[in-house]
């Protein structure tokens, strides 16, 4: 086995994981604001809408993710009347249903860090004339990330690794070409380089995170 030929697998590997890296920027940046605002509305007084965001939390969370991919893929343009109108590409389609799916799962983590708050820090806003906006922001908030950051790193690293699956839709990512290198030359190399350019991709998370948790001084 030469270099060459480990370089000739592993480039291939390394344009999918530009894929796996699109992906998780984009759900990642989406997902979070997304998330936050169904824990706002799951808490919400208004029945219909907390109700609302209580159902989507379930439904996302309750099914598999394999399966919301492959309904989003291949199910949405079925749908009777409207489904002509939802035609995406793959990529899209794939992109859309991580967020949708990671949002209700960081609904819940931001859920149980808004729990984690003592409710004496609301009547200390309310004592010291601020708002609901500016208790939210400038009291509830940071509290919250502090509490919240190790579980987000948790679920930052398992996005990295259901990339994976978007091997089940088609797009080409870094298990795609590495199991199109295993059919072709018969070796397990591929799996092993593709599992290294997994481990350095949340070996960065991890290193962020960790910097994150030093600088909100989480113990």
């Amino acid at each position: 086995m030469t270099l060459d030929y480990l370089w000739s697998i592993t480039l291939p590997m390394l344009e999918g994981a530009r894929t796996t890296l699109l992906l998780f920027f984009a759900a990642i940046i989406l997902s979070i604001p997304l998330g936050f605002l169904f824990t706002l509305m799951a808490n919400s007084k208004f029945k219909p809408l907390s109700a609302f965001a209580h159902t989507y939390i379930y439904v996302m969370r309750g099914t598999p993710l394999l399966l919301q991919l492959l309904f989003f893929c291949y199910g949405l343009p079925m749908l009777p009347v409207i489904g002509e109108h939802l035609v995406m590409d793959r990529a899209v389609a794939a992109g859309l249903a991580f967020i949708l799916n990671y949002a209700a799962y960081f609904a819940e983590i931001f859920r149980g860090g808004l729990l984690s708050i003592d409710k004496g820090q609301y009547e200390a806003s309310q004592v010291l004339g601020l708002n609901k906006f500016q208790t939210l922001t400038k009291v509830i908030l940071p509290q919250m990330i502090r509490v919240v950051l190790p579980s987000t790193a948790n679920e930052s690293i398992t996005l990295v690794k259901d990339t994976a699956l978007l091997y089940a839709v088609a797009v080409p990512e870094v298990l795609h070409f590495a199991q199109t290198a295993v059919n072709r030359d018969a070796t397990i190399v591929p799996f092993a380089i593709a599992a290294i350019i997994y481990l350095l991709m949340t070996l960065v998370l991890t290193l962020i995170f960790k910097a994150l948790e030093r600088k909100y001084k989480f113990e």
